[in-house]
């Protein structure tokens, strides 16, 4: 009896930490934390961002800068719980520096991060082993992301310093950057919200309403078509009366002869009417001939006189 408990109990133990040690995502709900920077003040597009991430259906929650800390021990607790993840991290200057040690400090406690994007942080980081990619908006070249030790993801710095529209005040508001935010969230929060991969959008296209120059395009492809050599599409036709019939098939009416049978008589002489000749049988049926012309009649050549 005690053997089967203490077997029972290792079962039961190797389980949990088989569970432990791999992300905990199935039955839970992705989650972006968005931070804004200095004050509170200059980041107010970290709340815009956060409103159009809850249209589409994501999960999303903005922050101070400060509060970065206390959230990663209850986002700690919630992935380890199974009610969220993957965790996503936003944020723009002082906020994008806190996503960056965030992440960090969720990699000491073996939380894994799927993305991490900065807006214009004040300083380059180092990107832990835990974080899965790093898309880093920037105009300054030292504030560069890096990759760290174990970092095996994806890093991209995307500098937008030859942007005169982009400032480090507004970086935060830009609707190109804030596009390019949403499709990352989208793409790696997909398989969470039972939204379809790229994979399935492949497999069943959306065909756009035609546009007007489209249907020109179309009736204009119509009449060309209309317009192609009559051999292609037209139909049989008959052929003239004096055409040529085709090789080895049979004329479909009877021919005339080019000159008068043989066993017709020969015909009047020149001076009298000329009358239409007849077969030799008029009994035997056979088509009708037309008139032929008069042999052209040489008088006969006299007889030499040749003497005895």
């Amino acid at each position: 009896m005690t053997r089967r408990l203490t077997a029972i109990a290792l079962v039961v133990l190797a389980t949990f930490l088989v569970l432990g040690s791999r992300p905990v995502w199935a039955g839970s709900r992705a989650h972006v934390y968005l931070f804004r920077g200095l004050a509170d003040i200059f980041s107010t597009g970290m709340d815009v961002l956060t409103d159009e991430l809850n249209k589409r259906g994501v999960y999303a929650t903005s922050h101070s800068h400060t509060e970065w800390k206390a959230l990663a021990e209850q986002a700690a607790a919630n992935y380890k719980a199974g009610k969220e993840g993957p965790i996503i991290l936003i944020g723009h200057s002082l906020g994008a520096d806190a996503v960056m040690e965030m992440a960090d400090y969720l990699g000491d406690k073996g939380v894994p991060v799927a993305l991490v994007m900065p807006f214009d942080g004040t300083q380059s980081f180092a990107a832990s082993g835990n974080v899965a990619r790093v898309i880093n908006f920037t105009q300054r070249d030292y504030a560069y992301m890096r990759k760290g030790a174990g970092f095996r993801g994806t890093l991209v710095n995307v500098d937008v310093s030859s942007d005169p529209d982009i400032g480090h005040l507004n970086i935060d508001k830009s609707p190109r950057l804030h596009a390019r935010a949403i499709s990352e969230v989208l793409a790696v929060a997909a398989g969470h919200m039972g939204l379809p991969t790229a994979a399935e959008k492949q497999e069943k296209p959306v065909t756009p309403p035609p546009a007007a120059n489209a249907v020109r395009h179309d009736n204009t492809s119509r009449s060309e078509e209309q317009r192609e050599p009559a051999f292609r599409t037209a139909p049989a036709r008959s052929e003239p009366a004096d055409a040529e019939p085709a090789r080895g098939i049979a004329p479909a009416r009877p021919e005339t002869s080019a000159q008068a049978p043989a066993n017709i008589a020969p015909a009047a002489p020149m001076s009298s009417p000329v009358a239409p000749a007849a077969p030799v049988n008029p009994g035997m049926a056979g088509p009708a001939f037309p008139p032929q012309p008069p042999p052209v009649r040489l008088a006969p050549a006299k007889p030499l006189d040749i003497p005895d």
